[in-house]
């Protein structure tokens, strides 16, 4: 469910292409003025604007940000790079963010492995087949050639005809919790990825709630008490972003600006690619759990045009 409030009526791309070089001039950009107009537009539109820009000005638009973000103090980095992210086509975004996160592996495989999840199973089919083929495009090879991840190679079918199997909802809700509570490993851990990177996520919703009632416990919950070390930080994500993405999202939000200093690309990477699928959800969820909002924790953790980004895709809440 998005949240960008678009103007009506909308101005052309020709006249936001304008107004935003106006606002790129000089040495200090006009970030406000940048942060209204795009922040303001759908992908679809802010497609058209980058291809209008290029046409008036013969330059890529998201080239004007990485000049920007080139000479800037590390006060402006984070701005601008969540402008670039913003700015990108939402296939081309997740396809870049899947790659940082592949450089960032050694160092950080959690944040790597959550990106790949995220990708893989908060988004739609359709949607993760554009991500591989911009992958191929902007890498010069496939994302399952960089990574061998059962999750990012599947497709699963979530058409109006896509019926759940009762039967085989109840043999895997117990085989799952024959894999989980037991540890039969590695042959179990074997098929609990099978079944999570095979079935759809209807399925998967309705194995889950008959895990709840056969077992007395959310899946999420055992997988807490009994899975340990990364398999389990990678089981519990899959299961929320496949079936309850605004629960991953919304801790992973308040893990960025816990503590001293924020988590920058992490924050930015939530917000910035929520903020047209379900960010009402995440921040719904997120005051239940944490008994405040995001926008107060976001004031109270960024500041300057960075804060102000942030917000905008972030939304209003009372």
């Amino acid at each position: 469910m998005s949240i960008i409030a678009v103007p009506s009526p909308v101005p052309s791309a020709s006249d936001d292409a304008e107004s935003l070089r106006k606002a790129l001039q000089g040495w200090r950009a006009d970030k406000g003025a940048l942060t209204r107009i795009l922040c303001r537009r759908t992908a679809a539109q802010r497609a058209a604007i980058r291809r209008a820009y290029a046409f008036l000005y013969r330059e890529p638009l998201l080239n004007c940000f990485r000049y920007k973000l080139s000479r800037h103090c590390l006060l402006s980095l984070d701005f601008w790079k969540a402008m670039i992210l913003w700015t990108m086509d939402p296939a081309e975004r997740d396809a870049n963010l899947v790659h940082e996160a592949l450089k960032k592996k050694q160092r950080d495989e959690t944040y790597y492995m959550s990106v790949l999840i995220e990708v893989s199973c908060a988004c739609t089919p359709d949607h993760l087949v554009a991500v591989r083929r911009a992958y191929l495009a902007l890498f010069g090879c496939s994302v399952e050639e960089d990574m061998l991840v059962r999750l990012v190679s599947s497709y699963r079918y979530e058409g109006d005809e896509c019926v759940v199997d009762m039967d085989v909802v109840r043999m895997e809700a117990s085989q799952l919790a024959e894999a989980i509570k037991k540890k039969k490993q590695p042959r179990g851990e074997d098929e609990v990825v099978r079944i999570v990177t095979t079935r759809s996520k209807s399925q998967l919703r309705s194995t889950f709630q008959r895990y709840r009632e056969d077992h007395g416990s959310d899946i999420a919950e055992d997988i807490d008490s009994h899975c340990i070390g990364q398999f389990g930080r990678m089981l519990k994500t899959a299961v929320w972003c496949l079936t309850s993405p605004e629960k991953h999202f919304a801790e992973v939000i308040r893990h960025s600006i816990l503590g001293l200093g924020t988590y920058e690309d992490m924050l930015t990477r939530v917000i910035v690619s929520r903020a047209e699928i379900d960010m009402r959800h995440i921040r719904e969820e997120y005051k239940v759990r944490y008994k405040t909002t995001v926008t107060r924790d976001v004031v109270g953790d960024t500041s300057f045009g960075y804060k102000g980004f942030l917000l905008a895709l972030v939304g209003r809440e009372d």
